[in-house]
């Protein structure tokens, strides 16, 4: 089957995204519904992965806390932020998980790249990074995946031009020594079609398929 994107206007529940993630995927293994790459906005909220520590939510503010079986730990989502939900079938793309988070990596790296930033990977340390010119590291996108049945779900989230004020509430995803950035702080002020144009552009790249 071919492959499908999604781009949702407007802001998406996460509940309601989530329904719909696990629905698709459940069509993906079953072989009645494409492979698909759904981006999306939420509403401000916190999510918390298989690996969140309590003492890493600190102050929520009143934003709501979902707990998700994705992976790793508490990350922010909100608007002006780019949520990249992907929903692969492994078993026609190598079967290797390692392999499929590097290629997601590759896909955020190659994104930034269209827009003169240099996204870097850290060892030991989830999603991507900018290194600042004060010497400082930023994480300008999150990672976080879920395989059920060697089929993907959850996927990645670029910060575009969201409230980075939101993630004060949190540890992002356990790492205390370093802060967060996005395109906007960046000095890169985009519009969301022409992140989602990079995004599907880069993707094609990386995983053959557009």
């Amino acid at each position: 089957m071919s492959m499908e994107w999604r781009i949702s206007d407007g802001l998406v529940d996460y509940e309601t995204a989530s329904r719909e993630m696990e629905a698709r995927v459940a069509q993906i293994h079953d072989g009645t519904a494409p492979e698909q790459v759904w981006l999306l906005e939420h509403p401000p909220l916190y999510t918390a992965g298989t690996s969140a520590r309590d003492e890493d939510l600190l102050d929520t503010a009143g934003l709501p806390v979902y707990r998700t079986g994705r992976g790793g730990q508490f990350t922010y989502h909100g608007p002006g932020q780019r949520v990249g939900y992907v929903m692969l079938d492994l078993k026609h793309h190598g079967g290797d998980i390692r392999r499929y988070v590097h290629d997601l990596e590759e896909w955020l790296i190659r994104t930034l790249a269209r827009f003169q930033v240099k996204g870097e990977r850290r060892d030991g340390r989830v999603g991507i990074w900018v290194a600042e010119r004060d010497g400082a590291e930023n994480k300008i996108a999150a990672i976080g995946v879920r395989v059920r049945h060697w089929v993907t779900f959850h996927g990645v989230a670029l910060n575009v031009e969201p409230d980075l004020k939101n993630f004060a509430g949190i540890v992002p995803c356990g790492i205390r020594q370093h802060g967060v950035t996005s395109l906007a702080a960046q000095g890169i002020l985009v519009s969301m079609p022409e992140v989602d144009a990079a995004m599907r552009a880069a993707f094609g790249e990386v995983f053959g398929r557009d």
